[in-house]
């Protein structure tokens, strides 16, 4: 027996987060000029929403929501809990909405009650209630619609056109949901391009076809309604062996860029703000969470896609060190753009957000 509790906590060894003060900053590798400092401390922390004066943080294994005032000690205070996974937060005219699998609820007026917040309230339970990939990234559109994916519930499977592997819009005012991307296995991150307006997406691919395949993905919808897909199709031309009898791959959408194989690429954002050199202006940072069933495993680290219109020149590392010897102290979960042009980085393994600056030559 004492044999095997040892085995068990050697095996899982690298899924301890390091100690609160211990965090090994130093280890973080970044280009020339850049910084990275400690932002806060936030258990399990995931995607991230900028409200007027507060940073809201949302978690998986937590159950709780934060919100950490951006002036004074940036101590987060718990806004809500017991929630599940409520992973997704986004900010709009003063209201924090909140993903938790089957329903999105709404904090009213929340920045104004943190120290008593309200009772989150059900704005629509019109999803799946499935939590295999069920946890939800949201966030608003340039059409003011609220956006928010729904995962396949399984590894591979065809579980539907409409009802699983999407991502929907809901219009608030009518309660009504519109699928507008389908083939989708797993997004938890997505955006704007800043001069198109069009919706780009990360995409996790599936398991159990080897290390180094099929790729997880970049992609961008053109027009409502495209079809990415899964499960028939990864990446730009790998055919499914289970579901892909039959089908081509020129019948789907291919990606902007194909990512490394089980980096579980999550959170992006485009880079809008000017404190970064010019190389760096509306390139995609994902949040690149680390592989979990690799023989050696990848990501754990924040890279970057640079664009040329609509088309990727190069995908590279931006910031890593998160792991070493295939021991991980940290995994990113989200990025965000701050007013100042700095960028966060949460991650929910440490327990951290970490601030991105430039400090270098002009």
């Amino acid at each position: 027996m004492t044999r095997w509790i040892i085995f068990t906590l050697l095996a899982f060894a690298w899924l301890a987060p390091a100690h609160a003060d211990e965090l090994p900053l130093a280890k973080l590798k970044l280009p020339p000029g850049f910084e990275v400092e400690l932002f806060a401390r936030v258990d399990n922390a995931r995607q991230m929403a900028l409200g007027k004066n507060t940073l809201f943080v949302g978690s998986r294994r937590a159950g709780k929501v934060y919100a950490i005032p951006l002036t004074g000690a940036r101590t987060p205070v718990v806004i809500a809990e017991g929630l599940t996974m409520p992973v997704g937060v986004a900010f709009r005219d003063g209201d924090l909405y909140v993903s938790a699998v089957s329903r999105v609820l709404r904090l009213r007026n929340i920045e104004a009650q943190l120290a008593k917040p309200p009772r989150p309230e059900t704005v629509s339970a019109a999803w799946p209630t499935e939590t295999h990939h069920g946890w939800k990234f949201i966030a608003f559109g340039p059409d003011g619609r609220l956006y928010v994916p729904v995962g396949a519930p399984c590894n591979i499977c065809d579980a539907g056109v409409d009802r699983y592997a999407t991502i929907t819009a809901l219009d608030l005012a009518s309660g009504k949901l519109e699928v507008v991307a389908r083939g989708v296995r797993n997004t938890v991150g997505f955006d704007w391009h800043p001069q198109s307006g069009e919706l780009w997406f990360t995409d996790n691919g599936r398991d159990l076809m080897g290390d180094d395949v099929p790729p997880d993905e970049l992609n961008r919808l053109a027009k409502s309604g495209q079809h990415f897909g899964y499960p028939h199709c990864h990446g730009r031309a790998i055919v499914d062996p289970e579901y892909g009898k039959g089908r081509r791959c020129a019948e789907f959408v291919p990606p902007v860029q194909e990512l490394g194989a089980h980096v579980a690429a999550l959170g992006m954002r485009f880079y809008t703000g000017t404190a970064f050199p010019e190389r760096y202006r509306n390139a995609v940072f994902i949040a690149e969470h680390g592989s979990w069933n690799r023989s050696s495993k990848v990501g754990y680290r924040v890279s970057m896609v640079r664009l040329e219109g609509t088309r990727a020149v190069s995908y590279e590392p931006f910031v890593s060190g998160w792991m070493e010897d295939e021991t991980a102290w940290g995994r990113p979960a989200d990025v965000l753009v701050m007013p100042d042009g700095s960028l966060l980085i949460s991650d929910d393994h440490a327990g951290a957000i970490y601030r991105v600056v430039y400090r270098g030559k002009r």
